[in-house]
């Protein structure tokens, strides 16, 4: 390998993973890749990079390798494989899945020499596209700097949160939670507001000139009431990361009576709506039971 050139691999090509690795496209990278899906590697080698049939290729030719996956199951069958690999010195997780599952994934990486940083990420698929994404990190203090500038390719700051993998899991889910219940809480009361016949775009202005303003009023209502339903993440991906964060809470014991009943909301949209429908059709459940729609009106 050339000594101005860096072997860095990424592993899942998915709605986050794709814009993710292609910020890592650069002179000084020779970028090798892995995903289940031929069409998804195939866009890859299009642009230059090298694609494998295997994590365990990508860890066989990486030093630096990155992992961004749909669940816990998932990501340790690819930990598993990558575990095998004769360059890779440090792996990412990128994947929300849980202090458990973190913490076991650390574990089989460090029996075989790797340093495992726990690293996922926030800010959704439009982050991901714009370099936005809020990076978090924990485990060995060398391994997480010397991710640091990859990650700073992919997103816009870095969170150390300490040198335990699982502990950058925990904070991802706080914040998720914290999300989650925005969204159900926002969209239950501009449904109320709706009933009673106020405008929809007013509403939404009115949060954010006040104390209602969140993530959720400023960027995910504006698909919604212009009926798209286009924020760019999954049911099923956020119903995840709320049970996720709930077992986490009871694990602790630390109660969650108002998370509990947002779980309640998310588990009931998922299935209304369906997994793989974006997370802001969960108003459209909402709209229903109360007969009446949260909508831009025609001009």
């Amino acid at each position: 390998m050339s000594a101005n050139i860096a072997d860095i691999g990424f592993i899942g090509l998915g709605q986050m993973g794709a814009p993710m690795a292609e910020r890592l496209f650069g002179p000084d990278v020779r970028l090798h890749v892995f995903d289940p899906r031929p069409e998804a590697v195939a866009e890859f080698t299009a642009r230059g990079a090298i694609g494998h049939a295997s994590a365990r290729a990508v860890a066989d030719a990486a030093a630096i390798v990155f992992a961004c996956l749909p669940s816990g199951k998932v990501s340790e069958a690819v930990a598993a494989d990558a575990a095998e690999g004769r360059a890779v010195r440090v792996y990412a997780e990128m994947s929300t899945i849980g202090r458990a599952t973190v913490e076991a994934i650390a574990a089989r990486m460090a029996a075989r020499g790797i340093a495992m940083v726990d690293a996922p990420i926030s800010g959704g698929p439009a982050g991901a596209r714009a370099g936005t994404l809020a990076m978090l990190a924990a485990g060995d203090p060398a391994a997480v700097a010397a991710l640091r500038p990859w990650q700073l390719r992919i997103g816009a700051r870095v969170f150390v949160l300490g040198e335990t993998p699982g502990q950058a899991q925990v904070m991802k889910l706080v914040n998720n939670l914290v999300f989650a219940a925005n969204m159900v809480s926002t969209c239950e009361a501009l449904v109320m507001g709706a009933k009673a016949g106020l405008d929809a775009d007013t509403m939404v202005a009115m949060l954010n000139a006040g104390t209602g303003r969140s993530m959720v009023s400023e960027r995910v209502m504006e698909t919604m009431l212009a009926g798209e339903f286009r924020f760019g993440a999954a049911m099923a991906i956020l119903d995840k990361d709320v049970s996720l964060g709930i077992a986490e809470a009871g694990a602790m014991k630390v109660p969650m009576w108002t998370l509990e009943q947002a779980a309640r909301v998310w588990r009931l949209a998922t299935v209304a709506e369906g997994p793989e429908q974006d997370i802001s059709t969960v108003i459209r459940m909402m709209e229903g039971w109360a007969g009446v729609e949260v909508r831009r009106r025609a001009e």
